[in-house]
C-alpha cells in the first residue's frame, strides 16, 4: 500500500529523495527549486520547509494537485471514516433531512422550446452573466403565476436527488426581492451534484454559487453552524475548502475558518474587494482570485483578525 501511494506522489510530484524516515518532494504550493516538501508516509503529514505549507493529511496533496484517476486510486487505501464518532464530536443527534416540493407552477429554463412567459427570466439571467450551461447544470427554473410568480427559482438537492430546498429571485424588481420555503435552511445545497473528493468554495447565495463554479456551495447567508449538516459533513470527507464570503462579512467569515481550523480543515481564503460579492465578478476573475487565494492557518487568521 505504501509503495502505490509513493508511486502516486511521484507521479503528481516528480521524483523523491530520502532522507530518514521522510521523502523530500519540490514543493507544489511555493515551487522552490530545491526538494524542500517533506513527506513522511508512516505518520500521514507533510511540511514545507521553505513557505510552511503543511498537513496532518497527505491526501491534502493528492487531491490539491492530482488528477481525479489519482484521488480514486489513493482513496482505495484509506481507511474508512468512523462516521459514528460525530455524533460525540458534535454534542448533538443528527437531524432528518428535510424533503420539499418545488413550486407546482415551477418551469425550467433548459427547455429547448421557452415558453413566452420564460422570456424576461432567460433575459434576467443572461443579464447577470448566467449561461445556458449555467442553467442546465443549477436545474435553474421560473414560475410565471402562483405564489412565487415571476421568480427565479434555484433548486436544491440533496444526495439522494430529493429536492430539500429552493431559491427564489425575482427577476422583474417586484418585492421582496427573495422569497424561499418556509423551511430549515440547514442542508448542504445542491449536494448531489458536489464532488466531495475535491476543493469546494463556499459562498453566501445561489448566484455566487454560480459565479464560483460547480463544486461552489451557498451557505444562504453568511454564518455556519459547528453543528450544521454541511459544516459536519466537510470534516467527514475531509476537504479543502475556500472562503470567499462578502467583505461586509469579515469577522463572521474569520470566525468560520477557526472553526475549521480547530478540525485541521485545509482553508484558502478568497479576497473578494471591492467588490460587494462573488455574484458581481465574472466566472474569470473569479477563478483568477481563487488561484491567489490565501492559505489560512492559526497565525494567518490571529494577524486577520486584528485587521478585520
Amino acid at each position: 500500500m505504501e509503495a502505490e501511494k509513493l508511486r502516486i506522489l511521484r507521479e503528481i510530484l516528480g521524483q523523491d529523495r530520502k532522507s530518514n524516515d521522510e521523502r523530500l518532494f519540490n514543493c507544489p504550493y511555493c515551487e522552490h527549486h530545491k526538494p524542500k516538501l517533506s513527506v513522511n508516509m508512516e505518520k500521514n503529514v507533510y511540511k514545507c520547509w521553505v513557505c510552511d505549507s503543511s498537513g496532518s493529511n497527505i491526501y491534502h496533496l493528492v487531491r490539491r494537485f492530482g488528477s481525479y484517476k489519482h484521488r480514486q486510486i489513493w482513496l482505495q487505501f484509506e481507511e474508512e471514516t468512523d462516521y459514528t464518532s460525530f455524533e460525540d464530536l458534535f454534542e448533538t443527534k443528527e437531524k432528518e433531512e428535510q424533503i420539499i416540493d418545488l413550486p407546482k407552477e415551477y418551469i425550467s429554463l433548459a427547455n429547448k422550446a421557452l415558453a413566452p412567459t420564460g422570456f424576461m427570466a432567460r433575459r434576467y439571467l443572461k443579464e447577470r452573466g448566467i449561461t445556458k450551461k449555467d442553467i442546465i447544470w443549477w436545474k435553474i427554473g421560473y414560475c410565471s403565476s402562483g405564489e412565487y410568480e415571476n421568480r427565479i427559482i434555484i433548486p436544491s438537492f440533496n444526495e439522494n436527488g430529493d429536492v430539500n430546498y429552493f431559491i427564489s429571485r425575482t427577476y422583474n424588481e417586484g418585492y421582496p426581492k427573495y422569497k424561499n420555503p418556509p423551511v430549515d435552511r440547514d442542508v448542504v445545497f445542491n449536494d448531489l451534484f458536489v464532488d466531495w473528493t475535491s476543493d469546494i468554495t463556499l459562498v453566501e447565495g445561489a448566484f455566487d454559487a454560480i459565479v464560483a463554479g460547480s463544486n461552489s456551495i451557498p451557505l444562504l447567508g453568511s454564518t455556519l453552524r459547528m453543528d450544521s449538516h454541511l459544516f459536519r459533513k466537510i470534516v467527514e470527507k475531509d476537504t479543502s475548502v475556500y472562503i470567499a464570503l462578502d467583505p461586509d462579512a469579515e469577522k463572521k467569515s474569520l470566525k468560520i475558518i477557526k472553526n475549521f481550523l480547530t478540525y485541521d480543515v485545509e482553508l484558502y481564503k478568497v479576497d473578494i474587494y471591492p467588490y460587494k460579492d462573488v455574484g458581481e465578478m465574472s466566472s474569470e476573475e473569479f477563478q483568477e482570485r481563487k488561484k491567489k487565494a490565501t492559505r489560512m492557518n492559526f497565525n494567518n487568521l490571529l494577524r486577520q483578525s486584528i485587521l478585520a
